[in-house]
């Protein structure tokens, strides 16, 4: 079994994500004068509107288009050797260091406690009409699976087809996609947590709430 007092030590010592800025495509640089120690702003709003700090800017056949954070952090690296370079796409121009907050926390360690049903192909999910009435109504944890049970569908260029639920029986503690998104392969589509450890997932959620300090 997991030992999430462990987990969670473990993430108290390093309680950060390197997050490391890239081009998206082609270009010439121009750095937005930030330095190492710097403190940044992530994508915020009721509708995600607010862009973060900008970091920069990148300009290819006379369209200067902006970089800005994803997340709140501060800049760890910036590599002013490439002010005013051509670039190529996927060039490391920055590295930040994002603090985790207490639902990204809970949401690290729930992806290790729980077991993880993840998408054979990158492809559409839905679940079956009769589970997603039932976590509609009821909740994600109103549902219990088990290996065989037909519990979503998949959505292929124009095909569809059941996709049953494979690993330990349980109940639906997290899900990880949206209706309508497309999924990548191997990303995780449910969190499934056995019955038996119900108690014990729940503890560690209420003692990460409380205990946890946010970044400033």
């Amino acid at each position: 079994m997991l030992d999430i007092k462990q987990l969670l030590d473990d993430i108290k010592a390093s309680p950060y994500e390197v997050i490391e800025i890239k081009s998206p495509h082609t270009g010439v640089v121009e750095f937005a004068g930030l330095k190492p120690g710097d403190k940044v702003t992530g994508v915020s709003g009721a509708f995600k509107e607010k862009p973060g700090t900008l970091l920069a800017h990148l300009t290819r056949e006379r369209n200067r288009k902006p970089i800005n954070a994803p997340e709140r952090g501060e800049v760890m690296e910036v590599r002013a050797e490439l002010e005013g370079k051509f670039v190529e796409a996927g060039t490391t121009l920055l590295t930040l260091r994002h603090y985790l907050s207490k639902k990204e926390v809970i949401e690290l360690i729930l992806k290790k406690a729980l077991h993880l049903f993840v998408a054979p192909e990158r492809a559409k999910y839905y679940f079956i009409p009769e589970v997603d009435q039932k976590l509609k109504v009821s909740g994600k944890r109103s549902v219990k699976v088990r290996e065989g049970m037909d519990l979503l569908i998949v959505s292929r260029m124009k095909r569809e087809t059941p996709l049953p639920y494979s690993g330990p029986e349980g109940l639906i503690y997290a899900v990880y996609f949206h209706r309508g998104d497309n999924v990548d392969a191997g990303q995780p589509l449910i969190g499934i947590c056995p019955e038996d450890q119900l108690t014990l997932i729940q503890d560690m959620v209420t003692k990460v709430q409380s205990d946890w300090d946010e970044p400033e």
